[in-house]
């Protein structure tokens, strides 16, 4: 992995690792290969597709997160960012209809969580033993 390589057609490392956070206080958020490799799947059969169902930009705000950078931003202890294999994201519509792409286009996933009043929806993949789409709306 080179930190600006892209990973597929829509999204680089650059901004699934990247933290203002982590900038300010200096933290290296960087992840070893099994994080990468979940990285690559949660891109490449999550994100991809519904940047491509959606037809829009999709903006990550929160990607993967080193054990210290999740501690520092008050997630939980087993976050599925720290194994890379969650992402955090915006879109220019409200993030319910993002919410809405993502269950026609009947993509694989592992969780969508809907945060309404901050207007972005948390996803995952897990390379194994998704939770058939578990949805908190």
């Amino acid at each position: 992995m080179r930190i600006y390589d892209r990973i597929s057609k829509d999204f680089t490392w650059t901004e699934m690792l990247g933290s203002r956070t982590a900038e300010e206080r200096g933290i290296e958020n960087l992840p070893g290969v099994r994080e990468e490799r979940a990285i690559e799947e949660l891109v490449k059969r999550l994100l991809q597709p519904l940047r491509q169902a959606y037809g829009k930009p999709i903006r990550i705000s929160s990607g993967y997160r080193c054990r210290e950078l999740n501690k520092l931003v008050g997630g939980v202890p087993f976050s599925q960012h720290v194994k890379g294999e969650a992402v955090d994201c915006m879109a220019e519509d409200d993030a319910g209809v993002l919410l809405g792409v993502l269950l026609a286009a009947e993509l694989p996933f592992d969780q969508a969580i809907l945060y309404r009043k901050r207007n972005f929806l948390h996803l995952s993949l897990r390379a194994k033993n998704n939770r058939n789409k578990v949805i908190f709306r």
